[in-house]
């Protein structure tokens, strides 16, 4: 018994291009990295202790950490803002 052939088909034909990156990707790799380098400089250069007061007492801690829990914090909150915003519209 004979197999049938098999005949190689174009890429585009159903089958993804491998390895070729377009320069929208490349682009936003390379910005990706750029941004990484940055956030870690800036952790790097923002290690000093700070005092911190709450509201039920102080304390010390370093401020690339108090700008991390802020940073977070206004990241849920406009989480939050949207969703609600988003609901009161239906």
């Amino acid at each position: 018994m004979s197999t049938p052939a098999q005949t190689p088909q174009a890429p585009g034909k159903g089958q993804p291009k491998v390895g070729k990156r377009s320069t929208r990707e490349t682009a936003r790799a390379g910005g990706l990295v750029v941004l990484a380098v940055l956030l870690t400089l800036f952790a790097v250069f923002n290690l000093k202790e700070v005092k911190v007061s709450y509201v039920f007492g102080t304390g010390k801690a370093p401020l690339i950490i108090l700008i991390v829990i802020s940073v977070l914090f206004g990241i849920v909150l406009t989480y939050l803002a949207e969703r609600l915003q988003r609901k009161r519209r239906r």
